[in-house]
């Protein structure tokens, strides 16, 4: 599936936010759990919580897995399956 820009920025503007990691650069490959320290089950929720609202739908629990935070890019994927 291909993201488009939009909702790959927006997500990456997320991801950046939630994180608090402003002046590190990501792209679609960038790998997220499990090698990005400040990936904790903690901040998975608040990102879930930020990404609901930025992009307006609701995450249901069984549809939230491990894939959907391989990377960057496997997240903006999730995210416009969820839109659409």
């Amino acid at each position: 599936m291909d993201v488009s820009s939009t909702t790959l920025d927006g997500v990456i503007a997320v991801v950046v936010e939630t994180l608090g990691i402003e002046g590190r650069e990501l792209d679609a490959s960038t790998p997220l759990f499990g090698a990005m320290p400040e990936l904790d089950s903690l901040a998975v929720l608040s990102l879930a919580t930020a990404l609901e609202d930025r992009f307006g739908f609701e995450i249901d629990d069984e549809d939230f897995t491990g894939d959907v935070f391989e990377t960057v890019g496997s997240l903006a994927e999730f995210v416009e399956q969820q839109r659409s």
